[in-house]
Order: structure tokens, then sequence, then C-alpha cells
């Protein structure tokens, strides 16, 4: 961030321990806008390793896995659908299907070969837990996306 702005963000404690960086500049959120959109309308021309870095951190942030009875799936979600098809064919080049759904705004990884494949090439990053504290918790306890995606794979047999 240093090479992008010299100068000093604000610091704010959220939660005990959890800090919160803030930088005020009107000129810094139009650069960042300006780079966003260069990594959107670059990233299929781009090398593999970033591909699968950009992947791996949209379902970090905007992604789930579904694993309940016998339906297994990787969910991603949001609200541009333009992004949406944009993922759909990242992930074709690593020989992942996902199905777009424009009207619940997600795009779904299902059957196993997908799945496995994406546990493979992409994966969630390590260490990242969903909050089992959230009242719509089915798990009631903070466990690893990688676990999860695990023991759903881990079912099949």
């Amino acid at each position: 961030m240093k090479t992008v702005y010299p100068f000093p963000p604000k610091k704010y404690e959220s939660l005990p321990g959890v800090f919160k960086l803030g930088y005020h500049n009107v000129e810094l959120g139009n650069f960042f806008k300006a780079r966003a959109q260069t990594l959107i309308g670059g990233i299929l021309s781009m090398e593999r390793e970033l591909q699968r870095a950009f992947l791996r951190s949209f379902f970090d942030d905007e992604g789930s896995v579904y694993f309940i009875g016998n339906r297994r799936a990787i969910r991603g979600y949001q609200h541009n659908n333009k992004i949406l098809h944009l993922i759909q064919q990242l992930l074709r080049k690593f020989s992942i299907e996902g199905r777009v759904d424009r009207k619940y705004g997600e795009i779904t990884i299902s059957r196993r070969e997908h799945i496995e494949r994406f546990a493979r090439e992409i994966n969630f990053s390590k260490g990242l837990r969903i909050n089992g504290n959230r009242s719509n918790s089915i798990w009631k306890e903070s466990i690893e996306k990688r676990e999860l995606l695990r023991r759903a794979l881990a079912s099949y047999l």
C-alpha cells in the first residue's frame, strides 16, 4: 500500500484485537476503481496463477460449501451478472463447470468431478473459517471452508 499511497492509515479497533484500517482519500478510491476495472478486463488473458488467485479470492469472499443430505455444491454470490459470467469463463479454463443463476445472483459448481477439480485447482485459502456464531449457521461452530469441502467430498464414498 505504501507504494500507492505514502501516508499512514487511520486505525480503528472494531472489536478487541480486530483492527480496521481507513484511508480517507477520494482520489485513492478512484485509483482502486480504475485498477479493479483493469483487472476485470484483463484477467482472462493473464497467466494461470493469477487467474487461480482471482478465483480463490472470489470464493474466499463470496463462496460457500452447500452440503446437506446428498446434495453438495460450491456456491459463489455476486449481484453483478457480468462478474458471474467472468467467473464461469475462468472456471472453464480449469475444466470446472459452473452454472450461473441470474435470478439468485450465484454461480454453482456441482457434480463430484467438478467439485473435486475445484478442490485440487482452486480451493479456499488455508485458515479461512465460516462464522459459526451467526444466527443462521447450520454448523454452530467455526470451521475452515477447506474442511467443509473435504467433508463434502468424503461423503461421496
